[in-house]
This record gives structure tokens, C-alpha cells and sequence, in this order.
């Protein structure tokens, strides 16, 4: 049986990878530290004789016991709400947890997926956005903690697969949703979704004419699983090309909920990108990948997980970043 770490395996996206690689076959390890993750992601896999879990910050020394096939490493906040209250961390997530991982791989022979990130692009000047575009990012602004942190992610990866011949692979993922998001994280589709459900007024910034470009969890997963497998070392492009501007998004959700309220807008941030959308050529060729879930079908599929959190949760809100 193959032997997989995933780092950031309590959060979003790393607790439905764990369930990807479950469900084919592999003995998944996950670690995480917690900061931004959820126990409750992942509490139906610890009745598993092939999961096991790891309380870790993977800025420090990282030693897994036995073999290791795989490394994927999705360790790290994700949203700016979360990477401007903690941007010491997030940097050093991406570095020395970064480091210490490629490290791991070196001494257990096993191939590593770093999780980059469309924010690698910053606020683009070509539209949609290809791999070999170097992106228009400001290393001193808000956001630059998250956005150079995966850049130099990319370049210490490819820097290992070069030197020391590691099987690397990197997956750069666009705006993704579905159940398992935090209501509260600050992101436009949890935000929206919260407040349309507490009946409140949708919160968009600045005049709401920017795009971005969602895809469902599942399509993204199973991208990232088919480019783990891959033989291509370079950045590969995951997401879902069908754009949207925030104001027909929320359109979308005051529809979806039932909702008469409307949206309202507020300053946009500094550095917040005007326009997002992928460009998935590559990974159509490459891996033979596109996205299969119609965003109708995966906003009813997440508002009905929103839907079963406690009022508690429901109540909890933040101010929207992304």
C-alpha cells in the first residue's frame, strides 16, 4: 500500500484531498497545525486503519516514521483574512515548511506536490492567465505575504527537482469552493452565502466589475491527483474557466437563497485583483483534465453543507478580503 503526507489535511482543501486518497487506496498521513484547520474535516477518517494524524507545524523539523511514496503540501492560510492576522506564519509556512518538506521527500525518495496558487499572478496584466506568465505581484503590499511566499515555494521546488533530480510537481489553483469552507473566512463565496443567509445585504468591493473564476472541490482534487501522477515538473494551471464578475455572483446567490436583499459596495483593497480566470490548455493536454461540476450544481451542493451549521456558526462573520 502507497503511504501519503498531506500537510493542511484538518483544512479545506486538504481534507478532501485525504478523502481522494482514501478512497484509492493509499495509507494517508495527515498533519496539520491547526492555526486555520478544523478537527471536524477529518473526524470521520480516524476510525480508519489507513489514516493516521499528525498535530505538527511544518516550519519546524518534520520526521515521519516508515516510508513515503507521496508528499503534498497544502499547508498554509489561504485566505487574506486569515494571512494578514498571521503574516510571520504564512511566510514561514511557505519557506522553512516548504524547506523542511522537500527535505523529507529528499530522504524517503518520494515525489512532492506543493499547493501554489493563482495569487502568484497578483493583479494580472494578461487575461486569462497562462503558466508563463510571470504575474504582477507587489512583494511589499497586504497581500504580498501569501503571494511571495508561494512564489518563492515554486522557486525553492523547481530549485530541488533541478539540484537534486526530486520528482516535484506544482499545481497552481484558482478560486475554489464547496463544503468544508469557514463560513467566516473572509472569501467572497462563504461571505456572500453567510450573509444572504442571515438575511443581511451582500457585501461587494468596489463596483463589483471584477471576475473571478470558480470551481468545484471535487473538480480541483481531481487535478491535482491526475498531475501527482503525471510526469510534468512545471507549473500546471487548475481551476475553472468560466468567469463571472462579483455582482452577477451575487446575483447568483440572492437567487439561489431566496433572498431580497441586495448588494451593496464597499472600497476595494489595495492590490485586490480586478480580474482572475485561468487558462487550463496545459491541463487539458497534459492531463487530459477539465472541470465536470456546473457552478449551479456546486453552489446548491455547498449551500445545503452551509445549511447544516449550528445558528452559532451561521452568526459567526468577518469582513470580506477576497
Amino acid at each position: 500500500m502507497k503511504r501519503v503526507l498531506i500537510t493542511g489535511a484538518a483544512g479545506f482543501l486538504g481534507s478532501h484531498l485525504c478523502d481522494r486518497f482514501i478512497a484509492e487506496g493509499y495509507h494517508v498521513i495527515g498533519m496539520d497545525n491547526l492555526i486555520t484547520g478544523d478537527m471536524r474535516n477529518i473526524q470521520h477518517l480516524f476510525k480508519l486503519e489507513h489514516f493516521e494524524f499528525y498535530h505538527h507545524d511544518v516550519s519546524k523539523f518534520v520526521f515521519v516514521p516508515g516510508d513515503l511514496d507521496y508528499i503534498l503540501h497544502f499547508a498554509s492560510p489561504a485566505s487574506p483574512i486569515d494571512y494578514l492576522k498571521i503574516p510571520i506564519q504564512t511566510l514561514k509556512v511557505g519557506s522553512l515548511g516548504t524547506h523542511n518538506l522537500l527535505g523529507l521527500a529528499k530522504a524517503k525518495k518520494a515525489r512532492m506536490l506543493i499547493a501554489s496558487t493563482s495569487e502568484v499572478y497578483g493583479d494580472p496584466l494578461v487575461h486569462p492567465q497562462t503558466e508563463d506568465y510571470w504575474g504582477n505581484v507587489n512583494p511589499v503590499g497586504p497581500r504580498g505575504v501569501y503571494d511571495e511566499a508561494k512564489r518563492f515555494q515554486e522557486a525553492i521546488t523547481m530549485a530541488y527537482h533541478t539540484f537534486h533530480k526530486l520528482e516535484t510537481r506544482i499545481v497552481r489553483i484558482f478560486n475554489t469552493y464547496g463544503p468544508r469552507m469557514r463560513l467566516n473566512d473572509g472569501r467572497v463565496l462563504p461571505t456572500f452565502i453567510g450573509q444572504a443567509m442571515r438575511n443581511e445585504p451582500l457585501t461587494a468591493f468596489g463596483d463589483g466589475s471584477q471576475t473571478r473564476s470558480f470551481c468545484y472541490v471535487s473538480d480541483l482534487v481531481d487535478g491535482i491527483y491526475k498531475l501527482l501522477l503525471s510526469d510534468y515538473a512545471l507549473p500546471v494551471n487548475i481551476g475553472n474557466p468560466a468567469e463571472i464578475t462579483i455582482n452577477e455572483f451575487g446575483e447568483e446567490i440572492l437567487k439561489l437563497t431566496a433572498s431580497t436583499q441586495k448588494i451593496i459596495h464597499t472600497p476595494l483593497p489595495k492590490d485586490d485583483p480586478k480580474q482572475r480566470k485561468p487558462d487550463i490548455t496545459l491541463a487539458r493536454k497534459l492531463l487530459g483534465w477539465e472541470p465536470k461540476v456546473s457552478r449551479a450544481e456546486g453552489l446548491k451542493i455547498t449551500l445545503d453543507y452551509f445549511k447544516s451549521l449550528s445558528p452559532e456558526e451561521l452568526a459567526k462573520s468577518a469582513p470580506r478580503f477576497a
